[in-house]
């Protein structure tokens, strides 16, 4: 079973920015789709970021389009969330998670449905 491990996040200003990082140990990897979900005590859980198996295809939710990049580190076996220009409705607890099927899933939207394997979680709080 996989284990997924986020960190990086923390106490930032409005405007400023930060990387997260997910590190997989476990089989899936490569040839899975996977994505960056947060949630917070003000809102309902939200599908932020996912990058489909190939490495290619992306996908980003509107209020964050422009502003984070996803991407990852095959060889580090390692997923990445830049962002920058950050603002107070980004604050939430961010989760790492890899899609249950192999070669599926981040295909022009973000279901939560499809994945699977959360991590612990890293705390994003972005003060105004």
């Amino acid at each position: 079973e996989e284990q997924l491990v986020e960190s990086g996040g923390g106490l930032v200003q409005v405007g400023g920015s930060l990387r997260l990082s997910c590190t997989v140990s476990g089989s899936r990897f490569g040839d899975y789709s996977m994505g960056w979900i947060r949630q917070s005590t003000t809102k309902e859980r939200e599908g932020v970021s996912c990058l489909r198996w190939n490495g290619i295809n992306t996908y980003y939710r509107d209020s964050v389009k422009g502003r984070f990049t996803i991407s990852r580190a095959s060889a580090k076996n390692t997923l990445y969330l830049q962002m920058t220009n950050l603002k107070p409705e980004d604050t939430a607890t961010y989760f790492c998670v890899i899609a249950k099927r192999l070669h599926s899933a981040c295909v022009g939207e973000f279901r939560p449905e499809d994945y699977d394997s959360w991590g612990q979680g890293t705390q994003v709080t972005v003060s105004s």
